[in-house]
């Protein structure tokens, strides 16, 4: 594999409740070990049906917020007509449709660009299934 595309799949551990689960140093250690001072795209993503990849302030309350404006979008009742799992892990489903599985970001000069309160998060409400995996990718 060229140099110029890298990748590699963090297995991260969720745990039992909803998370909004910080991987911002996570790319900053794999862009250290792999962009080399370069500018490029990292991209972001989760394999997985029920998590998302979320741009967002951590720390300050907004990450509470996001898991509460989406109980708000979509409530974990018997509504949903997808039903196997946990009651109301039908909504679990529909998440990646409000925070998609994937984000792509810019590096310049090696180093993550972004905003000063932007972390880089995955969205995971889904309980039943506590290991994920995220796959990093850097494209010089």
């Amino acid at each position: 594999m060229s140099d110029a595309f890298t990748t590699r799949v963090l297995n991260i551990t969720t745990g039992s409740a909803e998370t909004v689960f910080d991987l911002t140093r996570d790319c900053e250690a794999f862009l250290r070990e792999t962009a080399a001072g370069r500018d490029g795209l990292l991209n972001v993503f989760v394999p997985h049906a029920t998590a998302g990849i979320a741009i967002i302030e951590t720390g300050a309350g907004s990450d509470d917020d996001l898991l509460a404006a989406l109980h708000s979008l979509l409530p974990s009742d018997d509504r949903w007509q997808h039903r196997h799992g946990s009651p109301g892990h039908g909504r679990d489903h529909v998440l990646p449709a409000f925070v998609p599985p994937h984000a792509t970001l810019p590096v310049l000069g090696g180093r993550l660009e972004l905003g000063t309160w932007q972390s880089v998060c995955l969205v995971d409400t889904n309980s039943d299934n506590p290991r994920r995996q995220v796959r990093l990718s850097f494209l010089t």
